[in-house]
């Protein structure tokens, strides 16, 4: 018989989701103070974590249009699985579930430094839950999916056992990410938030929102995982 924490991965992924993983509340204990889980809900005994792939054509196109509008498109959709599938455990389970938005709204803002802190960090919840490893860029690696990755929560009062972290598949020697960056944003694992933005995201004349540079992502060897490589 499935045991609860099959179950419950079982149906992020019938949502929608490609991957999905547990973290017991136990694995954040070193969360800075004000983005820890259990400061969001405070019955929080466990957060499942998840993430939806991006099409790999898109590393194929300039980043400007079609990369920056679906990558925005697949926010909302994370969301939408947050939503249902917490909706889904608390029926199943009698528990109460928190879905968290993947990117905004949030808080934290430095105004002049430009940089934002979401409720949690998505991609250290993922790390704890098994998804992957933070690469060189700060960017997630996930063995299966590289780094084309949108991550979504969801905090819940079930006490799970937390997955197995997952194997780095960041290469050792290579330092593509930091020497492909235009603006010198990346540095030792850590991104400068006001130097990427500045010249990242910018509006077409007619106002459309775009997405100037994604070379972190498509310069990046394991973008699309190891077995891609070993393919």
């Amino acid at each position: 018989m499935m045991n609860m924490k099959e179950k419950i991965r079982e149906i992020v992924l019938s949502h929608g989701a490609d991957l999905c993983g547990c973290a017991n509340i136990d694995r954040f204990t070193g969360a800075p103070e004000g983005f820890h889980p259990a400061g969001i809900f405070s019955e929080c005994k466990s957060v499942i974590s998840f993430a939806v792939a991006l099409p790999k054509g898109l590393t194929k196109v300039p980043p400007r249009l079609i990369y920056g509008h679906y990558n925005s498109y697949a926010c909302p959709n994370v969301d939408a699985i947050a939503f249902r599938a917490a909706k889904t455990f608390e029926n199943l389970f009698s528990c109460f579930a928190v879905p968290l938005p993947c990117d905004g709204p949030y808080e934290y803002w430095d105004d002049e430094e430009m940089t934002g802190r979401g409720l949690v960090s998505m991609k250290h919840i993922a790390v704890q839950a098994g998804l992957g490893t933070l690469g060189k860029s700060a960017l997630l690696l996930n063995e299966r999916y590289g780094s084309m990755l949108t991550l979504g929560a969801i905090l819940t009062d079930l006490n799970l056992p937390s997955d197995s972290p997952a194997n780095s598949i960041c290469l050792d020697d290579c330092k593509k990410c930091v020497t492909s960056c235009p603006v010198g944003a990346i540095n030792n694992g850590a991104v400068n938030q006001k130097l990427c933005r500045l010249n990242t995201y910018n509006k077409t004349a007619r106002g459309f929102n775009t997405v100037d540079c994604n070379r972190c992502r498509t310069v990046c060897p394991m973008r699309f995982g190891a077995t891609a490589l070993k393919a």
